[in-house]
């Protein structure tokens, strides 16, 4: 029986969550404290919006398009490395690890130059209530997307022992779940910011 089987159960009524419940107790809390600052935007904005539809047309939908395939395709390769952990090829899910970490660096390569171009502009934080939510919700999650490849950094050196038990195998899940969340939080974060006028 594959390791990934195991953990689910035997029968096909069998449910559980994937990872640890410490994990889900962190990206609830997590998610909590993005939803109220995306309140917080809504209502700034809600208040000038004239003000926020001129700092949008500064920002390159194209940039932040290209940004969300980058991340939609590190999940894929995500989720794709958790199942190939499950079945003990080890080899094919640091591969696909590693993939979604370079799919990371590259978000995170574009959001470098992203904010390189607006503070040469001279579009800071400080220049208006715009772009002071635009850093403070693109920063915390370029934070967060730091993290993430930390989290897959490690999945990489765990599914690379020889011998992966399931708490290890849940650590894995948890770091995947997260990973998921840091592509969530830029699905919501791309149409709110970029788009949405």
């Amino acid at each position: 029986m594959q390791l990934g089987e195991s953990l689910r159960g035997t029968r096909p009524t069998d449910r559980r969550v994937p990872g640890e419940s410490g994990t889900w107790v962190f990206i609830v809390g997590d998610m909590t404290v993005f939803a109220f600052v995306f309140a917080t935007y809504l209502l700034a904005r809600a208040q000038d919006p004239a003000l926020f539809a001129e700092g949008q047309q500064h920002l390159s939908a194209t940039v932040g398009a290209t940004n969300t395939l980058l991340l939609l395709l590190s999940s894929l390769c995500v989720v794709a490395g958790v199942r190939a952990t499950g079945r003990r090829r080890s080899r094919a899910a640091q591969r696909l690890f590693g993939l979604a970490a370079l799919c990371g660096l590259g978000f995170a390569a574009n959001k470098y130059l992203e904010y390189s171009d607006k503070i040469s502009h001279g579009l800071t934080p400080t220049t208006n209530d715009f772009w002071t939510y635009y850093y403070i919700l693109t920063g915390l999650h370029l934070f967060h997307l730091v993290v993430g490849l930390g989290v897959l950094a490690f999945a990489i050196r765990q599914v690379g022992k020889p011998r992966l038990t399931a708490r290890r195998y849940a650590y894995i899940e948890g770091g995947a779940c997260f990973w998921h969340m840091v592509d969530l939080l830029w699905i919501v974060l791309f149409p709110l910011l970029y788009l949405v006028r």
